[in-house]
């Protein structure tokens, strides 16, 4: 039963991949210790290798690493089945790893990992936990658009003002499951329309971080795109020298979405265990606040100048409903947002 869900499952998320062009390059790094656990890991090489290298240093367990997007890899997984070669998957947002939990390839996590974070960042059956949070916004230069123009409702980018003015990254994961997120609160005919709308007034991007490029040099008055990416660029050139500014839509709506960065275990070795509550202990949640500013799931306090993570006006969607990533990629292909 488990091997023909994994099947049906690749091959949704497969076609939805390669209809998307999502087909990442995987790169393998090496970090010995006497033991090793591999890990298949959505969040980039130059963000994470420095706190697998401090993972390695506290425990003693090495680590292989198979870096690429985080649909590319849960659909690697999916198509490996039982033959999967993973200890543990990281991936950057909630949407990849339901998509695995749904197929049932993941193993339950220990009963000292799940009460770490709230319930609201975790799955419910206990097969994935966040480890750390980020919330979308919306990045806009003030010498372009005046904070009483701003968009109520991340749907109000459709109007046809924004036309060449707003940038998003449909290959992006974190665009992805905002765009789930929107069919889940708003329906899938008014995510449909506003896709094709995108269409016609975005300028695409492969990246968050060339988004913000992009609002900074004033190349589009605005961007969609998730919080931590203006610190990471405020960190190498001075918060004084930034000129966009970061803007939070309505109550509820969608583009406010709180998804996570989380990891889900593949196989029975006790060390990936430790890998995941290692990941929720003071040194990396000390490491997401202090040098990827995004948001700490155990309580420490956020990054000066940052909204404490429960003041942010986001919609209430449960994110395991976020593992509808298939349907979500296909509509994005059928808006032609990617090749």
């Amino acid at each position: 039963m488990l091997k023909r869900a994994l099947k049906v499952g690749a091959t949704a998320l497969l076609v939805a991949i390669s209809a998307t062009s999502l087909t990442g390059c995987a790169k393998e790094t090496t970090a010995t210790g006497e033991q090793t656990i591999t890990i298949y890991s959505g969040r980039s090489e130059d963000l994470i290798a420095p706190l697998l290298e401090q993972f390695t240093a506290e425990t003693g367990i090495g680590v292989e690493v198979r870096y690429s997007d985080s649909a590319s890899l849960a659909a690697q997984i999916l198509e490996e089945g039982d033959n999967v070669k993973a200890d543990v998957f990281f991936s950057q947002d909630a949407g990849a790893l339901g998509a695995i939990s749904q197929a049932g390839a993941f193993k339950k996590l220990n009963d000292d990992i799940s009460p770490l974070v709230d319930a609201k960042y975790r799955s419910t059956d206990n097969t994935w936990i966040g480890v750390s949070g980020r919330s979308r916004v919306l990045s806009y230069n003030p010498e372009l658009v005046t904070a009483a123009d701003l968009p109520k409702s991340v749907f109000d980018l459709a109007d046809a003002k924004w036309k060449g003015k707003i940038a998003i990254a449909p290959t992006n994961a974190s665009f992805q499951s905002s765009v789930t997120a929107m069919r889940l609160l708003k329906g899938e005919q008014a995510t449909v329309k506003w896709l094709a709308a995108m269409k016609e007034n975005a300028v695409l991007f492969e990246k968050n971080s060339q988004i913000l490029e992009a609002v900074e040099t004033g190349e589009v008055a605005a961007g969609l795109l998730n919080h931590y990416y203006w610190y990471e660029r405020a960190a190498e050139v001075g918060e004084d020298k930034m000129v966009s500014k970061m803007s939070w839509f309505e109550t509820g709506d969608a583009g406010n979405l709180i998804n996570v960065a989380g990891v889900g275990v593949l196989s029975d070795k006790p060390e990936a265990q430790t890998f995941a509550k290692w990941l929720l202990g003071n040194s990396a949640q000390t490491f997401f606040v202090e040098k990827t500013a995004e948001y700490s799931l155990t309580g420490l306090a956020a990054r000066a100048g940052l909204p404490a993570l429960e003041e942010i006006a986001a919609p209430k969607i449960d994110l395991s409903s976020l593992s509808t990533l298939a349907q979500t990629l296909e509509l994005i292909r059928n808006a032609r947002l990617t090749d």
